[in-house]
């Protein structure tokens, strides 16, 4: 292979797809160097002449932001492609000043690397505003830009830094703690602790007991004091999914941590004080439980000062398409090594279907898919349960002499009305089958 004069730098600290990149990118006849650490890539840089740096931006230690910046003082002239899964406004603005020629949100194709290579190599000496070449969310794993997802993007933003309590209402599968996450992590309390509790998966007796901790001898079995999951995320946020499971003890409890901003081990006297914010989830309608008396209705309150509804999977449809990319090129890497394309056919299957069980069955669908199979995924690696249903009106119940003969009928039909043979396949005379076709 006649390889052309230029050397491209490849920086991931995922293994998958910087090999991914580099067989690309030498099909392109490129010679490649590849590094999983910005300190790796920097020995690269100090040791070989570079002609451009592709690098990634969520890197452990050393992040690519930095990269970028010792290349634009270190290597001036050098230009860079940002190749990763997104990336916030203030991040494109930093890139621009920084010497970012073109910037390409995973996944891709080898077309649009191809263009951004060519690209970049050809502005090697200018610096130019960066362009994402697809949309892209400011709340890492939240995807869409339907108009129901924006609604939940604008209110974490409006609640991101404050410490109010926030109720999650929406169908199983529709990400709500996801929704939980971005609230925690896009915030200024991102580096406190976020603990995720489903309160549906632990036992009733044992509940109170795991949320805020008991002492030593409290109960059979207690050989130590313990803290619980409040006191874990003690400064940053907890989580409460599947609230509506709660039982009136905890729910009383939960009530006073509210009120008071303090809790009491179980077996313990004294009360400790907690600065946390609680985000609670249920797929049930609190509402509902609460008319009931399965719910208290001033706990109910408590939580819900902010409201967040999850949008069902088939009032954003216009959201499938991005989120059927994201899981596509995750398990095409984890299961292929690669990435795949989706049929036209595929995808209009997936906008039709109505997924009662929302973006989690939409990942299952995908995952299957992926594993089925080997470049394209089409109609026939789509579960059959997704495909237009003929509904068969049921047949009439009729007598056993009228169901006779539409057999006997049959037969006939098949053999060219032939009554010998008929009579044989029946297994009796013509004579009968003349009467019995005479009734």
């Amino acid at each position: 292979m006649a390889y052309k004069k230029e050397n491209i730098l490849i920086v991931d600290d995922d293994i998958h797809i910087l090999e991914l990149l580099q067989r690309q990118l030498e099909a392109l006849n490129y010679y490649t160097f590849k590094a999983v650490s910005v300190k790796e890539a920097v020995t690269i840089l100090k040791g070989n002449t570079i002609d451009l740096l592709v690098t990634d931006l969520q890197m452990p230690e050393v992040d690519g932001f930095q990269l970028i910046q010792y290349v634009s003082e270190h290597y001036s002239k050098m230009p860079v492609l940002v190749v990763s899964g997104y990336i916030s406004a203030k991040g494109a603005l930093e890139m621009g000043k920084s010497g970012v020629v073109d910037y390409l949100v995973k996944p891709f194709t080898k077309e649009e690397l191809k263009n951004a290579i060519d690209k970049s190599l050809v502005n090697n000496t200018s610096k130019k505003e960066v362009k994402v070449s697809k949309s892209v969310s400011k709340f890492d794993e939240l995807i869409g830009e339907s108009e129901a997802f924006n609604v939940v993007k604008d209110i974490i933003e409006r609640v991101k830094d404050i410490k109010a309590t926030v109720l999650i209402q929406g169908e199983s599968g529709t990400g709500k703690e996801l929704i939980a996450r971005a609230i925690h992590y896009n915030g200024k309390y991102a580096r406190a602790p976020f603990i995720a509790v489903n309160c549906g998966a632990i036992p009733e007796n044992l509940l109170e007991a795991e949320l805020f901790g008991y002492e030593k001898g409290a109960f059979t079995g207690a050989n130590e004091s313990r803290n619980g999951f409040f006191q874990a995320a003690n400064g940053g946020t907890i989580f409460l999914d599947e609230i509506g499971n709660a039982s009136a003890k905890v729910q009383n409890i939960l009530l006073r941590v509210l009120q008071e901003k303090e809790i009491i081990k179980v077996g313990a006297q004294k009360a400790q004080p907690i600065d946390i914010r609680v985000v609670a989830a249920t797929n049930s309608n609190l509402l509902e439980l609460v008319t009931q008396d399965k719910f208290r209705q001033d706990l109910f309150y408590r939580l819900a000062v902010v409201e967040i509804k999850a949008p069902p999977l088939r009032n954003r449809k216009t959201d499938i398409p991005l989120l059927v990319d994201k899981f596509v090129m995750k398990y095409g890497l984890e299961y292929k090594d690669r990435f795949l394309k989706v049929s036209p056919e595929a995808l209009d299957l997936l906008l039709r279907y109505s997924w009662p069980g929302n973006i989690r069955e939409l990942e299952n669908c995908i995952q299957r898919a992926v594993i089925m199979s080997d470049k394209s995924i089409e109609l026939s690696h789509i579960p059959d349960a997704l495909k237009y249903q003929i509904d068969f009106p049921e047949e009439a119940l009729v007598s056993l002499a009228e169901m006779e003969k539409k057999y006997i009928k049959k037969v006939l039909d098949t053999v060219g009305n032939n009554k010998t043979k008929a009579a044989e396949i029946l297994g009796i005379d013509r004579k009968t089958l003349r009467n019995k076709m005479s009734d």
